[in-house]
């Protein structure tokens, strides 16, 4: 593992209940970050067949933060719901004094063709992947201007993000969209020195992919397969690389070595975008 040094610096995570938004935290708490955790905890997405995390698993995601040494403030928030966004950055900064890092990684996936798609899903996905992750670099960006000295922020996309992929159209739109968001906060924030990149993966063993194909059985492995590259052969036995190689990515861009570089979509997709 590459060494980062965050000491002093804030990383405020979305989605860190489990999966890789839990490893994100981990990895910022032991390049010595202090850490705001944040999910969706008790509540759920209606059209989404699988859990979300929980506020047990954000308080467990806590607890390896400190185990690092690091201080960590746990806080439940939709990021769907901008009056919980802004209390949350404002709790965030109350408490820390400062954020430097915005680390967007909630996301959904549900599994419908676009053409028999309902809107309630349709909106309830793009709300928590796209719209989430504007509205949490809306009020993080704030921040970021008003403290004046620079700022980090790192989304989330996905390969899906790059292709068509049957199945998944809302969620492909989603991530292109991240994608967009991404190359225009990073013009509008130039100024102000903030980096703004995305991570693009391929498919990461979270308990979001292992749900949804417990909830869907073979025609959500169909529509996930098709964004595993050939370094990655994805199946029930082996679902998707660990989240701790995207992680990888978030610290170097969110890292000093990273400074110049802005508005790009690094992919670790296993291959996938040689298509």
């Amino acid at each position: 593992m590459v060494s980062y040094d965050f000491s002093g610096k804030v990383a405020f995570v979305t989605g860190a209940a489990r999966g890789q938004g839990r490893s994100h935290a981990q990895h910022y708490a032991k390049h010595g970050a202090d850490v705001v955790v944040t999910d969706i905890g008790s509540s759920d997405v209606e059209s989404v067949p699988y859990d979300l995390g929980t506020s047990e698993e954000l308080e467990e995601t806590t607890q390896l933060v400190e185990d690092e040494g690091q201080e960590a403030l746990a806080i439940e928030m939709d990021v769907r719901n901008e009056d919980e966004v802004e209390a949350a950055v404002t709790e965030a900064v109350d408490h820390f004094g400062r954020i430097d890092i915005l680390a967007n990684n909630a996301a959904v996936v549900t599994v419908s063709d676009l053409v028999e798609l309902d809107e309630e899903m349709w909106d309830q996905l793009l709300d928590t992947n796209l719209k989430g992750v504007w509205l949490c670099s809306k009020h993080v960006g704030q921040h970021f201007v008003e403290r004046g000295d620079g700022g980090k922020i790192v989304s989330t996309s996905s390969q899906a993000g790059m292709t068509g992929n049957p199945g998944i159209g809302h969620y492909v739109a989603s991530k292109w969209g991240v994608r967009g968001l991404t190359k225009t906060l990073a013009l509008e924030l130039a100024e102000y020195d903030v980096n703004v990149n995305a991570v693009v993966p391929s498919v990461v063993n979270t308990p979001m992919i292992t749900g949804l194909t417990e909830a869907y059985g073979e025609e959500a492995l169909g529509s996930i397969g098709e964004v595993a590259g050939p370094m990655n052969i994805f199946t029930p036995d082996n679902p998707g690389i660990d989240p701790g190689d995207i992680s990888e990515a978030y610290m170097w861009l969110s890292s000093d070595a990273a400074r110049y570089v802005t508005g790009i979509t690094l992919p670790v997709d296993t291959g996938h975008t040689i298509k």
